[in-house]
């Protein structure tokens, strides 16, 4: 669906698939300490880097090159150099497999071996018999399933909307309707905003979902194992669209005219509130 032209409010208005990204704490795994080779450096404090769910690879390595010291960009750098055990379709990219976690870090800790167990622990996790299972159930690959689970991690209000957003992502594509998602074109513009005009819709690329039927060609984030749940096992429902009118209030329908409604509603109580 197409919006008239001019700036929006927030994406929650868009007549298409709105919701705000959500940030949690992430799961604790215990992640052996990653040392290079050589002898010890003396006494080194060990200290947590927190992945946040959602994170996008580039944020992630903005994350490790803080955590550890080393230059802005050095561990962008280790992640197109190492050979990290990706699947297939990700065509070298881990963009989607750099498990939300809370890990380690000791003096002698690396971006490669850092990033590695990060790999590591996403295939265990998204590597499970019941993840593959729900991926054939829904007619999808693993990896695409993946990618629904980032969307779903940046489009869902709440944690509770989720089985019914990877509902409505389910439900377009089987129809061959454009996602028309506001995250995936913050994705490819390296944003992260409520804004969304209507030239950023016609935004060129494989990431502007509302150019283009089906899903973008990555994951456009780090999804945790909430957002795969609901992907494998979204909930049933009939929706096609869904507008946030206010916080904790995320309306679903398969109606245009209830959904122009529901948007009508939260422009007014967008509108109130800024006032």
């Amino acid at each position: 669906m197409k919006t008239q032209p001019g700036p929006r409010l927030t994406r929650r208005g868009r007549l298409a698939l709105i919701a705000s990204a959500v940030v949690v704490v992430a799961t604790a795994v215990l992640v052996p300490l990653l040392l290079t080779a050589g002898p010890p450096a003396g006494e080194g404090r060990t200290v947590s880097l927190l992945v946040p769910e959602g994170r996008r690879a580039t944020q992630v390595y903005a994350s490790v090159d803080k955590v550890l010291d080393v230059a802005p960009g050095t561990t962008a750098k280790a992640a197109t150099a190492t050979r990290l055990e990706l699947p297939d379709a990700a065509r070298h990219n881990p963009e989607g497999y750099l498990f939300p976690a809370t890990y380690p870090v000791e003096t002698r800790t690396t971006p490669a071996g850092l990033l590695g167990y990060m790999v590591d622990t996403a295939r265990e996790r998204f590597g499970a018999d019941h993840i593959a299972a729900g991926a054939r159930r829904n007619g999808v690959t693993v990896y695409q399933t993946v990618t629904i689970a980032s969307i779903v991690q940046a489009e869902a209000d709440t944690a509770a909307d989720m089985a019914r957003v990877a509902r409505v992502v389910h439900n377009r594509l089987a129809k061959d309707m454009p996602l028309q998602m506001d995250s995936t074109l913050n994705y490819a513009l390296n944003r992260s905003t409520l804004d969304t005009t209507h030239s950023d819709t016609q935004t060129p690329g494989p990431y502007n979902t509302y150019e283009n039927r089906g899903l973008p060609p990555t994951p456009i984030g780090n999804p945790g194992e909430e957002a795969m749940n609901a992907a494998i096992n979204p909930t049933r429902g009939d929706w096609l669209y869904f507008v946030t009118v206010a916080p904790g209030d995320t309306r679903f329908t398969a109606d245009y005219a209830e959904h122009q409604s529901n948007v009508r509603e939260f422009n007014a109580n967008r509108s109130a509130a800024t006032d």
